[in-house]
């Protein structure tokens, strides 16, 4: 590419005539590096959400290597930066809770320091969506590439799914079906390696939509952690970004409407995770794009379900990279999408998939022989969820997706964890679970709860699946007749709130329907009682976060970080 040193925004700060740059220089050089470095070439920064606290990042620090080779060899000065990494396994009380945070440290890091252009290293679920968001709000060149999924697990002879098998084994272990010996077995056969989880979890939805907006390089979302064309792959990223700035394509050239039209496609055929409803508004809501439940819930509908992966499928992420991954996902829903969408390739989504081909399908169906005919996620409204809630029809019991039962109420997750066991828990196979106070006010952070334990009592019963309702959400690699995201949520008065046990519950997953089964009267007078419990902060990043935070439909993003016009010039 032609370059031009006047079009490069790190120039403001490395070559003006004033006492500011001739710091900047004399601090870049007392890190070793020459003048000719950092007066000649695009500042390329490397947004790494490496941690040992997020051991599906662990690994990052690998590829940002691999990536500063790209940018070098592209002409281009590489400095790579830390932000706060979210993992699912250590943090309390959710990293939902943190996910605004990080978006707001990558966002921030970018705008106030010398960068021409970005390369984001992402890989647990927050990371993605969090980085996302960041750099459509920064809105200069970026590029991203994930860690990847970590290698298949195996136990006793057959595959284990992080999350999805471990959540089935450990429940036969509640049963009493598994031994302690059996169950340490697992623990160390579990997860094999760095990377992601190995299912279509939130981490492997959410890196796989990265890539199907245009954010990353063709084929970049599903290769495994440990294989050595995940750092192949951060080379050419890093390469490609050199030219992205000289082309000035930023986020907001990708991130366009179609774009987002067409990542929602590719999650209802991916069996995608839940959680991408919440994160896809929240990254469109930094664009002034306004997605609604409605759109997930139109595509849905016209979109077959084709990736045999757990938890609604066979087989595992690593199965799903070696048929093809994404591109051969997307190539068969072509005709249902955008392909004139832009890619950070610079080439059209259509040319990028020019040539894909399918390698397995019993792993990636045709479109015209799909293992489900509509998308993953439906969205569901109702005078239980007047704004609305989310289900995964394709990880259901298929007997429950129409269903009528009486209520089973816990107040809050404690109750829940305190009575879940309990042999006398007075439910059965057509008892309705309810749970409340799981929101983001409420839990406080919007956490993962909504996959509550199958009572004691019924595992054994062998009852594995019964309709549970919360305004929690679930992991990606749950599973299950689960209704999720009710909004408005119980803590601010929603009429999850005043549901009561005995009450009846009608799910209807066909018509799109979850209703409380009261008279109009009765449910208006138990809403006018409702009472709000006092809030969990009242300082810190706590008091800001429920001041400022959106309820599930809207994104869970702040109301202040929605799309507004520029206060500050780069």
């Amino acid at each position: 590419m032609t370059s031009d040193r006047k079009k490069l925004r790190s120039q403001q700060w490395f070559a003006q005539p004033n006492y500011e740059s001739l710091m900047n220089r004399a601090a870049t050089r007392a890190e070793g590096f020459t003048p000719e470095v950092f007066e000649n070439r695009p500042v390329i920064g490397i947004c790494n959400s490496w941690s040992e606290l997020t051991h599906c990042n662990v690994h990052l620090r690998t590829v940002a290597e691999a990536v500063k080779r790209g940018v070098w060899a592209a002409g281009g000065f590489p400095l790579e930066f830390p932000t706060i990494s979210l993992g699912e396994f250590y943090m309390k009380p959710t990293t939902m809770l943190f996910r605004n945070l990080m978006a707001m440290d990558v966002e921030e890091s970018i705008r106030a320091n010398p960068l021409d252009g970005v390369v984001l290293l992402c890989g647990c679920d927050k990371t993605t969506p969090a980085q996302l968001m960041g750099a459509a709000s920064a809105d200069i060149p970026a590029i991203m590439v994930p860690g990847g999924p970590m290698l298949n697990g195996r136990w006793s002879g057959g595959p284990i799914g992080t999350g999805t098998d471990t959540r089935r084994l450990y429940e036969q272990f509640r049963a009493g079906r598994i031994t302690d010996e059996q169950l340490c077995e697992i623990e160390g056969c579990l997860l094999r390696s760095s990377g992601h989880c190995n299912v279509m979890g939130t981490a492997s939805t959410m890196t796989s939509l990265a890539e199907a907006l245009g954010m990353t390089l063709p084929g970049c979302a599903n290769i495994p952690g440990p294989d050595s064309r995940r750092l192949a792959m951060a080379e050419a990223s890093g390469r490609r970004v050199v030219d992205a700035v000289w082309e000035d394509l930023r986020p907001s050239r990708i991130l366009t409407r179609r774009a987002f039209d067409n990542a929602i496609a590719a999650d209802m055929a991916l069996g995608g995770s839940t959680n991408a409803v919440v994160h896809l508004i929240a990254i469109a809501g930094r664009l002034g794009i306004e997605l609604t439940l409605q759109d997930f819930d139109r595509i849905s509908r016209r979109v077959p379900f084709l990736v045999n992966v757990k938890p609604s499928g066979q087989y595992l992420m690593e199965d799903f990279y070696y048929a093809g991954g994404l591109p051969a996902v997307m190539k068969e829903i072509l005709p249902i999408l955008d392909g004139e969408a832009l890619t950070i390739s610079g080439r059209t989504l259509a040319e990028d998939l020019a040539g894909v081909a399918c390698h397995n399908r019993d792993v990636i169906r045709a479109a015209d022989n799909p293992l489900y005919p509509e998308g993953g996620t439906v969205a569901l409204t109702g005078n239980l969820a007047p704004d609305g809630a989310v289900l995964k029809q394709t990880a259901a019991s298929p007997h429950l997706l129409q269903h009528r039962g009486k209520a089973y109420v816990f107040e809050n997750y404690r109750q829940m964890c305190a009575e879940i066991d309990d042999d006398a828990l007075p439910v059965d196979a057509s008892t309705v679970l309810v749970m409340k106070n799981c929101g983001p006010l409420g839990a406080p952070g919007f956490p993962e709860w909504g996959h509550i334990p199958m009572p004691r009592v019924l595992l054994k019963q062998n009852v594995n699946d019964m309709v549970r309702i919360s305004d929690a959400r679930m992991s990606g690699t749950s599973f299950g007749t689960v209704a999720l995201h009710l909004a408005p949520e119980s803590a601010v008065g929603g009429p999850l709130a005043v549901v009561r046990t005995g009450d009846e519950i009608s799910l209807d997953v066909p018509a799109r329907r979850l209703e409380l089964c009261l008279p109009a009267a009765e449910l208006e007078r138990r809403l006018a009682a409702f009472e709000p419990a006092p809030p969990h902060y009242n300082r810190g990043y706590g008091k800001l976060f429920l001041d400022h935070v959106t309820q599930a439909n809207l994104g869970c993003d702040f109301d202040f970080l929605r799309a507004v016009p520029a206060a500050v010039s780069d």
